[in-house]
């Protein structure tokens, strides 16, 4: 077993807990079988959530990390990792995200302590939005690392920037606002100076291949990636792509559900 180390990820924006800009929802049909799964790959413990018996939350420590929520067969719902951003206006948003072409699923729909969205951006990517209305009595993440980051594929990262930049207003120049810079041929998205995330151009929204369509990618940063991805084929999971450059190594994985994520040894999403 492993876990995700803290460590490997000091200068990441902190992309978990109630401190966050956002949080990671796994959608899937098996709940119990995905808890089983996470806690002896990425070493997590699973606790039952707020918003009813479908619903857990992941913790590294005291600190949560994810949630897990069981979607039944009848709902025409990916099984899959979606990124979660704060916003302040869930209804102000979900009108942005439908003024720019983009689709609003479900929402706002008030969850707890929240308000929720779940959408896609215009070429397809799934993502949500949450607008907390109370507040939180969890421990934060630490300022200082993440326990997840995110990667968008997308088909063109200058148009993706403008576009979630505009939704999320990042660029914005208001206070706790994200930064946006083109950085080679990625665009890299920082919050209070920490990376949030990295968009790359490429995908393609006909593909048959799930990776190469439009995506956003959740991952999670490990001590050991041998042992984490030898884990993961142990309890049922798959290695679907190594990817090797000279910041690191990205290993995406299929659970046993089929959801799609990945782990690596990189120390930061720039």
């Amino acid at each position: 077993m492993t876990g995700s180390d803290p460590r490997t990820a000091s200068s990441a924006a902190p992309l978990t807990g109630p401190a966050a800009p956002c949080w990671v929802t796994l959608m899937t049909r098996h709940r119990e079988t995905a808890e089983r799964f996470y806690s002896q790959v990425l070493g997590w413990s699973l606790r039952p959530g707020r918003l009813g018996s479908d619903f857990s939350v992941a913790y590294r420590g005291q600190v949560p990390v994810a949630g897990l929520f069981a979607v039944s067969s009848a709902f025409q719902v990916a099984v899959a990792w979606t990124p979660y951003f704060a916003v302040e206006d869930a209804n102000v948003a979900a009108a942005r995200i439908r003024e720019r072409s983009g689709t609003v699923a479900v929402g706002p729909l008030t969850l707890g302590k929240g308000r929720g969205v779940l959408a896609s951006d215009r070429d397809g990517a799934s993502f949500g939005l949450w607008e907390r209305t109370e507040p939180s009595t969890s421990q934060p993440a630490p300022a200082d690392h993440a326990h997840s980051w995110l990667r968008l594929r997308t088909r063109n990262a200058f148009d993706a920037a403008i576009f979630y930049g505009e939704v999320l207003d990042w660029a914005s120049g208001r206070p706790g606002s994200c930064d946006v810079a083109y950085e080679g041929e990625e665009v890299i998205v920082r919050c209070e100076g920490h990376p949030l995330a990295r968009i790359s151009s490429g995908a393609v929204e006909a593909a048959a291949d799930p990776l190469v369509r439009p995506h956003w990618q959740v991952q999670f940063p490990v001590e050991d990636l041998a042992e984490t991805v030898a884990a993961a084929e142990r309890h049922g999971g798959t290695l679907v792509e190594d990817r090797t450059g000279f910041e690191g190594t990205e290993v995406t994985l299929r659970d046993p559900d089929g959801a799609l994520f990945a782990v690596t040894d990189v120390r930061s999403p720039a």
